[in-house]
């Protein structure tokens, strides 16, 4: 402990920021006031002299970023953008948790200028954290320059004792060491008290040797309520601890100041009371008849952050000029893909496959794509939990990321899929990369929270699920997705494609790396399946539109069937439709790969692909959602039950995934008919 005590102007603007905090959850009568409060001193120090950002250009290439994983400490994090200068009013604070407000419960990328991600779920944010800088290690040794540093800045976090707890955070910290990402700094709020109570009844791990063990470096403030100095000098001597990542554990009491709920769970995640907060502002020395006050002298001291930013961002002004002068290509590659920008033609190399190219997964499909992708999108990058082969998502020739090799382009993530979606979506916030992960789609069950935050967020991130199905064979019911598909499709803003043969995967990575408003999901086949003869049946290009016609009926007037299916099942359709014309039944087959582009499309376009005879859905998952498609006459052959271990054709046959059963079902169908 440094000897220095807080005075004077320190002690308002520190109160400031808790009693911001405390007005604005007792107001709300919602919200989490100790944590705010007891991370004042660190909110003082960390805002007006280590972040380098720039409150009038939030958006400013080279900031800092910072993360609020501890998400319910929410208003200690819009008390600081209100007094720092970005567009949040202390009218903003007044309306904290309110409809529509800039104040959300828990901070909302998007929403709030200054937030860089979504938090709430506990461990996301310290996920997102190190995805951000991964995307700053691999930017800065792509682009920077020996006479030009242009990518160069931290990424910082606040993490809880909750954040301690979940699972994904230990994942993603032992990639951060792994991967040696010295330009991340955590500060770990160590305050040793969650909703339950004392930290004492579920966890008395070191967490030091912890995350000393991950490879961290890991430093200890003992007094985090007083000690700005030692707050400071933590701060220093993480940056220049270049090799690892920094762990800065700050001992420092929630609920500070009042006297009845200090370290106490009792000023988590509740108001304080009114008169607990009069008490509280008594002990603070703070006038008791003001909510929301604010002393001109403290928010001119806070309000310095703009002067102080927009000298930081001019000053890199003048490094970005010499780079684009001298590296004119370099710049605006990257200034592309910041703005997520395609290079023009970039679809041109994208494989177009024929029949005779034989059968082939699509999980193949796609590694034939992305190698394809490869070289005329640069800053392509990605890679697998422990599935490289299995899922084909290697890009050949290039290297692996690595603190070694930082500008490498393959990512092994290890048996990590929680923190792996994190990461993904914390790269992709960062802006400048494009991302994709793999695993299998059973596995999207561990990644479903980080899923559902980049549908939240509204971020491209490219999610790439293989062995899709029964399909997968002798690994069983454990490997075997069968309510995957509904469950993705069941999250808004999430595009989930699962493409019938090799074509459709061309179109369906198009689609994703084109798409800037909201994340994309590909599901992939482990077992072989026939490229679909496109001189004789519709382009696949249709895939862009959802669902298409893809094989037409015989007659001239409307269908007797329409055969709907996705994936490796519309193959099965298109054969069961062979064996139904046969047999004088006009049949139509549609390629069903994606309900949510489908949805995008025209009432009249829908109603031109669906027709108005009666369905029969072909799809080997639980049909759940499709009755949206084919009404109460309609039909579904799908998985009712969970799978079994045994070769994939003997798998098919067994539940009734056969060209028998199709026509079978067709014929049911057609008899209950009544043809006016």
């Amino acid at each position: 402990m440094s000897g220095h005590k807080l005075t004077g102007l320190d002690i308002q603007a520190i109160n400031t920021i808790r009693t911001l905090s405390m007005d604005a959850v007792e107001r709300a009568a919602s919200g989490h006031p100790g944590a705010p409060m007891g991370l004042a001193p660190l909110g003082y120090v960390l805002w007006r002299e280590v972040l380098k950002h720039n409150p009038k250009n939030p958006q400013w290439m080279n900031r800092d970023r910072f993360i609020l994983s501890a998400g319910h400490a929410s208003m200690w994090l819009y008390s600081l953008l209100f007094l720092t200068g970005y567009d949040v009013s202390l009218e903003d604070i007044k309306n904290f948790r309110q409809l529509d407000s800039l104040t959300p419960g828990h901070p909302e990328h998007g929403r709030t200028q200054g937030v860089e991600t979504t938090t709430g779920p506990l461990g996301q944010g310290f996920a997102n954290g190190v995805g951000m800088a991964v995307a700053e290690r691999y930017l800065a040794a792509r682009y920077n320059r020996p006479d030009a540093a242009i990518i160069d800045h931290y990424t910082y976090a606040v993490v809880s004792d909750g954040d301690m707890m979940e699972g994904v955070s230990s994942e993603a910290a032992s990639l951060a060491g792994q991967w040696g990402l010295g330009k991340l700094i955590y500060f770990y709020d160590a305050n040793k008290i969650t909703i339950d109570g004392s930290t004492d009844l579920s966890m008395k791990e070191d967490v030091a040797k912890r995350f000393e063990a991950y490879g961290w470096h890991v430093n200890v403030v003992i007094d985090a309520n007083h000690d700005l100095d030692g707050i400071r000098k933590a701060v220093q001597i993480a940056k220049k601890e270049t090799l690892k990542p920094s762990l800065i554990i700050l001992r420092t009491s929630i609920g500070y100041g009042s006297p009845n709920k200090q370290d106490s769970e009792l000023s988590h995640g509740a108001p304080l009371g009114a008169d607990e907060v009069r008490l509280t502002k008594e002990a603070l020395g703070w006038p008791i008849d003001k909510e929301f006050y604010v002393a001109d002298d403290v928010l001119k001291l806070f309000r310095k952050a703009v002067d102080e930013g927009n000298r930081q961002e001019e000053e890199w002004n003048k490094t970005w000029d010499i780079y684009r002068k001298k590296y004119l290509k370099e710049a605006e590659e990257l200034l592309s893909s910041i703005d997520h920008k395609l290079p023009e033609n970039w679809a041109s190399v994208i494989p177009k496959f024929v029949s005779s190219d034989g059968a082939m997964a699509t999980r193949s499909a796609s590694g034939k794509v992305l190698n394809a992708l490869a070289d005329v999108l640069p800053n392509l990058i990605g890679g697998s939990a422990d599935l490289t082969g299995s899922n084909n998502t290697e890009l050949k020739g290039k290297d692996i990321f690595s603190q070694a090799t930082p500008a490498g382009r393959n990512i092994y993530f290890g048996v990590r899929e929680h923190a792996m979606g994190g990461i993904i979506n914390g790269v992709t916030l960062h802006k400048g990369v494009l991302i994709y992960s793999g695993t299998f789609l059973i596995f999207s069950d561990y990644m479903r929270p980080s899923i559902r935050l980049s549908a939240l967020m509204r971020i491209p991130s490219i999610f790439v699920f293989t062995h899709d199905s029964i399909g997968l064979g002798e690994d069983g019911p454990t490997h075997q997705p069968i309510e995957h598909l509904a469950s993705l499709r069941a999250i808004p803003f999430l595009n989930v494609i699962r493409p019938a043969d090799a074509n459709e995967v061309s179109w369906a990575w198009q689609a994703a790396l084109e798409r800037t408003d909201g994340p994309t999901t590909l599901i992939l086949t482990r077992h072989k399946i026939p490229i679909i003869d496109r001189e004789k049946y519709a382009s696949a290009e249709g895939l862009l539109k959802g669902a298409y016609i893809l094989k037409k009926e015989s007659s001239s007037n409307e269908a007797d069937i329409v055969l709907m299916a996705s994936g490796s099942e519309v193959t099965l359709a298109l054969d069961a439709a062979v064996q139904l014309e046969k047999e004088n039944i006009s049949t139509r087959v549609v390629s069903f790969p994606s309900w949510e582009l489908f949805n995008q499309q025209t009432d009249s376009y829908r109603a031109s692909v669906l027709g108005s005879s009666k369905h029969l859905v072909i799809e080997a998952g639980v049909p759940q959602g499709w009755r949206d498609y084919i009404g109460l006459e309609g039909d579904v052959i799908g998985m009712e039950r969970f799978g079994a271990s045994a070769p994939a054709k003997d798998l098919f046959q067994k539940f009734g995934f056969t060209v028998d059963n199709i026509v079978k079902k067709t014929k049911i169908l057609l008899q209950k008919s009544v043809r006016l």
